[in-house]
């Protein structure tokens, strides 16, 4: 049986200010600036836990709940929920922090899909994820569920393509 990791071996914390190209004319950040930072961080939170490279397979669920603007600090922290075989479900909460006033306010959460890839570029096992605290089964539990719904709509997908009266 392969060693399994804790969520607290892989987890990331990563920050950045806001710059005027990361934004619109009125100086907001674009979604798009946040996606990205999201996935880079998700990402290297899926590297640490398999120590493998790691492609994006999906995001779920990316809600934005306040904007961002220039100058602010956004701050996303990310871990790992789930591992199936060869893949593993990121969590990310993004907050913004306004460096004049020290106000925090949670910006944004995502889930995010990864899978491991070998020298070959093919998927590979990884890891299982050892539940230490309540807050990993809780986390774990709802991404099971997440999980279970995201392979009942690629079904259901798959299905209405083959034969549009299933839609």
């Amino acid at each position: 049986m392969k060693a399994q990791r804790c969520t607290q071996d892989s987890s990331v914390i990563i920050s950045r200010v806001m710059l005027p190209e990361d934004a619109n004319s009125a100086g907001i950040v674009h979604g798009g600036a946040i996606m990205k930072e999201i996935d880079n961080a998700a990402g290297v939170t899926a590297v640490r836990h398999t120590r493998k490279i790691c492609v994006t397979a999906s995001i779920d669920r990316l809600d934005f709940h306040k904007p961002a603007f220039i100058g602010n600090l956004i701050t996303i922290k990310s871990a790992i929920n789930m591992t199936g075989n060869t893949s593993m479900e990121v969590g990310a909460r993004v907050e913004t922090e306004d460096l004049l006033t020290g106000v925090k306010t949670h910006l944004a959460s995502a889930y995010l899909t990864f899978v491991a890839l070998d020298k070959n570029k093919r998927p590979v096992n990884v890891p299982p994820l050892k539940l230490v605290t309540q807050d990993d089964i809780r986390r774990n539990k709802e991404a099971l569920a997440r999980r279970k719904l995201r392979l009942s709509e690629k079904k259901h997908e798959s299905d209405c393509q083959m034969d549009t009266s299933k839609c």
